[in-house]
C-alpha cells in the first residue's frame, strides 16, 4: 500500500504520453486528477497509520547500482517525516491539478503539461522517501528537470526561456554541492545509506582527511556541501535569484513547485540529515546566519515589487529562510510545522 502512493503519479504520467492523444484533453485530466487524487486518499491513510501511530516501514526493493564497494539498493523509508511530506505533496498536487484543467483549458498543449505535472509529483515522491543519498539525488535531479520543462512550458515568451535556463543553471550549482557531499560521506563511511551514516557519525566528530595539503574535518566539509545543496534549491541569500525569475512559468506551476513543494526540498534535505547537523555546531552557526539573512531580505525586497506573483515568490523566499533558521536552531519539528504550515497557505 505505501509503494502505490509513490508509483501512481507515475502510472498517470506513462499513460498520458502513451494514450494522451486518443483520449483528449478531458479524458487525460480525467486521468491525471482521478490517480493523484487516489494518491492523497492513500496518502492520508499512511499518515494516520504510519505517522499517528509512529509506526516505521522500511523497504529494500532490490539492487540498483553495484560497482566494488559502492552498492545502491532502490530503498523507501516511512516514518514520520516521510508521510507527513507525501500528504503534503499529494495534496498540494491533486489541487493544482484540478486547478490546472480549467486554467489550461484553452491551451493546445494541455495533455504534454499534465504529464510534466504527474512526473513533477512522481520524482518529488521519490526525493522524500529515499533511504539513500543516490535516491533522493535522483529525485532532486527528477525534479529540478521537470521545474525547467515546466517554467518554460510557453517557450514561445523569452523571458519564459531565459528564467527556465537561469533556474536550471543555479540549482546545478547546488546540485554539484550535494554531489561533493555525498562523495565525501561515501569515502568516510563506505555506504550511502541513511540508517548507516547515522548510525556512525558519532565515530567520525574529530575525524579528517587531507585534501591539497590542507587537514578538513569530514563531517564539517560534508555538511557544508549538503548546505550548499540546500541553498540552490530552497533558494536561500546568493542562490535565490532564479526563484522570482521562475514564476514566468504558468500560475498552477507557480503554484505547484515554486511556493510549496520543490523549493522546500532543501529543507526537507536538512531535516532528514539532522542527525548529521547536529553533530557540527559551526555548520549549523552558518545555517542560522544564511537562513536569518534571507528571511529579512526576502521580507523586505517583497515590499518593494509591483508584480504580484514576484510579491509571493519574495514572500516564500523570506519563509523558506524562516524554516532553515529553525533548522539552524535545531529546531527541526518548528521548521517541519512551517513547511506544512506555507504549503497550505
Amino acid at each position: 500500500m505505501v509503494l502505490i502512493s509513490i508509483f501512481l503519479p507515475l502510472l498517470a504520467g506513462f499513460f498520458i504520453v502513451c494514450f494522451g492523444r486518443f483520449i483528449g484533453k478531458f479524458g487525460v485530466s480525467f486521468l491525471s486528477i482521478f490517480y493523484i487524487v487516489l494518491n492523497l486518499f492513500i496518502s492520508l491513510n499512511n499518515l494516520i497509520f504510519i505517522g499517528f501511530k509512529e509506526n516505521f516501514v522500511y523497504l529494500k526493493i532490490g539492487k540498483w547500482i553495484e560497482v566494488g564497494l559502492f552498492t545502491v539498493h532502490w530503498g523507501f523509508l516511512f516514518d514520520s517525516l516521510t508521510v507527513i511530506m507525501i500528504f503534503v505533496v499529494s495534496f498540494i498536487s491533486s489541487l493544482v491539478h484540478i486547478y490546472s484543467y480549467e486554467y489550461m483549458n484553452s491551451d493546445p498543449y494541455i495533455i504534454r503539461f499534465m504529464s510534466y505535472l504527474s512526473f513533477f509529483t512522481f520524482f518529488m515522491l521519490i526525493l522524500v522517501t529515499a533511504d539513500n543519498f543516490i535516491q533522493i539525488f535522483l529525485g532532486w535531479e527528477g525534479v529540478g528537470l521537470c521545474s525547467y520543462l515546466l517554467i518554460s512550458f510557453w517557450n514561445t515568451r523569452i523571458l519564459a526561456n531565459k528564467s527556465a535556463i537561469k533556474a536550471i543553471i543555479i540549482n546545478k550549482i547546488g546540485d554539484v554541492g550535494l554531489i561533493i557531499g555525498i562523495i565525501i560521506l561515501f569515502f568516510s563511511f563506505k555506504t550511502i545509506d541513511f540508517a548507516n551514516i547515522f548510525l556512525l557519525t558519532p565515530f567520525l566528530i574529530n575525524k579528517s582527511f587531507i585534501f591539497c595539503g590542507y587537514y578538513l574535518n569530514i563531517l564539517n566539509t560534508a555538511g557544508f556541501f549538503l548546505f550548499i545543496g540546500a541553498m540552490a534549491k530552497s533558494a536561500q541569500i546568493g542562490l535565490h535569484t532564479w526563484l522570482p525569475d521562475a514564476m514566468e512559468g504558468p500560475t498552477p506551476v507557480s503554484a505547484l513547485i515554486h511556493a510549496a513543494t520543490m523549493v522546500t526540498a532543501g529543507v526537507f534535505l536538512i531535516i532528514r540529515c539532522s542527525p548529521i547537523f547536529e553533530f557540527i555546531p559551526n555548520i549549523l552557526i552558518v545555517i542560522t546566519f544564511i537562513g536569518s539573512l534571507t528571511a529579512f531580505f526576502g521580507a523586505t525586497v517583497g515590499m518593494l515589487q509591483n508584480d504580484i506573483k514576484k510579491i509571493i515568490a519574495y514572500s516564500t523566499c523570506s519563509q523558506l529562510g524562516y524554516m532553515i533558521l529553525s533548522c539552524g536552531l535545531s529546531n527541526y519539528y518548528g521548521s517541519l510545522f512551517h513547511l506544512v504550515n506555507h504549503a497550505f497557505f
